[in-house]
């Protein structure tokens, strides 16, 4: 299968704020996210992605193209809505200081899968349609370029988060062990046996070695020789 490049969108207002902005609109990058993102354009540079997928959401948009606009390509850039923030309903908008006082804050950090938020989504539902998101374009990249292929989907946190953890073979309610943060690259492998997860939550290092594409087969006992960079 093809390899995808799991990109959180970079430091935002509301981020800088403590705010939970949810699916809110004219949430955009702060000067240090779109710092961020710029970044995470020029690690990507070296790899030629065959396509960039953003959630509809305005601050992944901004992220995207600023890696788009580091690549010597034209990839393919859709919206997808499956990868938009979770619904945090009527926590949308308020402090994370003051969500930290409700009840339901306690079960998002230990039992995840079983929150749902008012007036909004359930956790194991956004998780259910960002990994189905994900291996549908996967499967899509895969057919139309093979299995060499490498594309970026940028998304949020907790998102990310979950896609990953389900990569890992976790169940949701461990998914608060995992950290994603702004314009962090995470890197999973659907291979025909089991996902593989390559890296999570960097920002930093080189990445030119994905742009020979990453061999499905066996896992190497022992842990093998790793990857050659360009």
């Amino acid at each position: 299968m093809a390899t995808v490049i799991l990109v959180r969108h970079g430091r935002t207002t509301a981020n800088a704020a403590g705010l939970l902005a949810g699916r809110a609109a004219g949430v955009g990058l702060d000067q240090l996210g779109r710092e961020q993102a710029a970044l995470t354009g020029d690690r990507l540079a070296a790899v030629p992605v065959v396509g960039v997928v953003s959630s509809p959401l305005e601050r992944c948009q901004q992220t995207a193209q600023l890696i788009l606009d580091r690549q010597a390509g034209t990839p393919y850039a859709p919206l997808e809505p499956d990868l938009t923030e979770c619904d945090y309903g009527q926590w949308q908008g308020r402090t994370l200081s003051d969500l930290a006082t409700e009840d339901l804050w306690s079960a998002v950090q230990s039992q995840p899968s079983s929150v749902i938020f008012p007036g909004g989504e359930s956790m194991a539902a956004m998780q259910a349609r960002a990994v189905a998101a994900i291996r549908r374009h996967d499967a899509a990249f895969e057919a139309e370029y093979g299995p060499g292929a490498v594309w970026v989907a940028v998304s949020h946190g907790d998102v990310i988060k979950s896609i990953v953890a389900d990569a890992l073979g976790m169940h949701l309610d461990l998914f608060q062990r995992i950290n994603v943060g702004p314009a962090s690259v995470s890197i999973v492998h659907y291979g025909a046996v089991r996902p593989t997860v390559y890296a999570t939550n960097t920002d930093a290092g080189d990445l030119s070695w994905l742009s020979k594409g990453i061999n499905s087969g066996d896992a190497q006992v022992g842990g093998g020789a790793g990857q050659k960079s360009q």
